[in-house]
C-alpha cells in the first residue's frame, strides 16, 4: 500500500478533528474488538492500543469478536479480553460477551468476578429475540452489580424496539448502550425509551446522516464516542463525532460528555449526568454538490465492506467525477479536500492491501460531505 498517498489524502480530516477537539478533552472509546471473528476480522492489543493513540483516546470498552472458538459461553474469548485488559494498564475496560443460549448468567458472573466491568449482547450474531427467558437474569444480573449491557442494534437484523423497550423498561436502574446509533430501530427505541433515565446510543455508525439524526432524537448527555475497531478506527470516528457535534450545535460541556466524561463517570459507578433537549435539527440540509458525492460514495462503502471491488471503485468514480466542478459555490474546499482524499481512495484500491485505507478515505470524505452546510469557508461553526 502506497502509505505516503494515504497519509497525505487523510491528513486534512485529522488536522480539522485536532482543532475541533476541546483542550485537554478525555476521550474513551465506548465500542471495541479484540480478538478473531468468523468473517475473518482480527484484532490484536497492541494495534487496537497504536489505534486509541492515533487518536489521543485514553481508554476504550472492549469486549470480543464472534469468535470461531466460543463455544462454549464465549469462555475462551471472554478469557482473553480480560487478560489483554489487565496487560493494557487500565486503557481497557473489559466487557464479557454472553449468548443467551448458554448460561449467560453463569458465564456472565464468572466473568464479573475476574474483573468484567460491562456486558455485551449481540442478538444478530448469537439468533436471540428479547423475549428470550434468559434475558431477564442478564438485566438482572448487570442490575445487582452495577455494569452496564452494551446490545448491537445495527445492521442485519428484523425489529428489535418493542420487545426491547418492554425488557429495558423492567429494568430502569441498568445502563443500556445501544450499539451503531441504535440504527435497526432509531426511530422507534429513541420513542420508546425516551423516558428510560438510562438509555445511551454510541456513534459507530458508517453513514454520517445516521449521526445528524441521532442527535436530532436523543439529548447529548446519552450520547457516546464509539468507533467499532476493526470495522473502524478510532481517529476517524472522532472525526465524525466532531463534525456532527458542531452541525448539532453541542457547546463545550456537552461534547466533553459525548468525547468521554459520560462513559468514565459511568464506568466509575456513579449515576449518568442530567439530560437537555436534543441540540440537533428536525431538518438535515445538504449542499447539492456534495449531496451528490455522499449519495455515490455511501453505494462505495458496501461494495466494499462486501468485497464487490468493481461496484466499489465505479461508485468512487462516479463520486469523484461529482467533485470535479468548475461552479462550485461556497463549497469549493470541501470539494477539494473530498476529491483528493477520493482521488487517494480510488488508487489505494488498486492493491488488495489498500481496501481498508480506500474505505477510511471514503468513510471522512462522506463525514465532511454531510456536515459542511453549518459551517462557514473558515471552518468554524456557524449560527443555524
Amino acid at each position: 500500500m502506497n502509505v505516503e498517498l494515504y497519509t497525505n489524502a487523510l491528513a486534512p480530516f485529522l488536522k480539522e478533528a485536532r482543532r475541533l477537539l476541546p483542550a485537554d478533552a478525555y476521550l474513551i472509546d465506548a465500542h471495541t474488538h479484540l480478538g478473531r471473528d468468523e468473517d475473518g476480522r482480527s484484532l490484536d492489543l497492541q494495534t487496537l492500543i497504536s489505534q486509541l493513540d492515533e487518536a489521543g483516546v485514553a481508554k476504550a470498552c472492549v469486549f470480543a469478536l464472534h469468535d470461531p472458538e466460543r463455544k462454549p459461553a464465549y469462555t475462551t474469548p471472554n478469557d482473553r479480553v480480560l487478560s489483554w485488559a489487565r496487560q493494557s494498564e487500565g486503557r481497557l475496560i473489559p466487557f464479557c460477551r454472553l449468548d443467551p443460549a448458554e448460561d449467560p448468567v453463569g458465564e456472565g458472573i464468572r466473568c464479573l468476578e475476574r474483573g468484567a466491568r460491562g456486558i455485551k449482547l449481540h442478538p444478530r450474531a448469537q439468533a436471540f429475540t428479547f423475549n428470550a427467558p434468559a434475558l431477564e437474569g442478564v438485566f438482572a444480573l448487570a442490575g445487582e452489580a452495577n455494569v452496564p449491557i452494551l446490545i448491537h442494534a445495527g445492521r442485519g437484523m428484523p425489529p428489535i424496539a418493542d420487545e426491547l423497550a418492554r425488557l429495558a423498561l423492567r429494568y430502569p436502574h441498568v445502563v443500556l448502550i445501544l450499539a451503531h446509533g441504535a440504527i435497526c430501530d432509531q426511530g422507534v427505541l429513541t420513542a420508546r425509551l425516551a423516558e428510560h433515565p438510562n438509555v445511551l446510543y454510541d456513534v459507530s455508525c458508517f453513514f454520517p446522516l445516521d449521526v445528524i439524526e441521532l442527535f436530532a432524537r436523543v439529548p447529548a448527555e446519552r450520547i457516546v464516542f464509539a468507533s467499532d475497531p476493526p470495522y473502524g478506527r478510532p481517529a476517524s470516528a472522532l472525526y465524525l463525532t466532531l463534525r456532527v457535534a458542531a452541525y448539532a450545535g453541542l457547546d463545550e460541556r456537552a461534547l466533553r460528555g459525548v468525547l468521554g466524561e459520560t462513559v468514565a463517570q459511568l464506568d466509575s459507578g456513579h449515576d449518568l449526568p442530567p439530560v437537555a433537549a436534543p441540540r440537533g435539527a428536525e431538518q438535515i440540509t445538504l449542499s447539492g454538490r456534495l449531496a451528490r458525492i455522499y449519495g455515490y460514495a455511501s453505494l462505495t462503502g458496501p461494495a466494499l465492506f462486501g468485497g464487490i471491488l468493481e461496484q466499489g471503485q465505479a461508485m468512487l468514480e462516479m463520486a469523484l467525477a461529482a467533485c470535479r466542478d468548475p461552479q462550485p459555490d461556497s463549497v469549493g474546499e470541501a470539494l477539494e479536500v473530498i476529491g483528493h482524499a477520493l482521488g487517494a481512495a480510488l488508487e489505494l484500491m488498486r492493491s488488495p492491501d489498500g481496501v481498508p485505507a480506500a474505505l477510511n478515505l471514503v468513510y471522512c470524505s462522506m463525514v465532511r460531505a454531510a456536515t459542511e452546510t453549518p459551517f462557514s469557508l473558515d471552518g468554524s461553526p456557524s449560527a443555524q
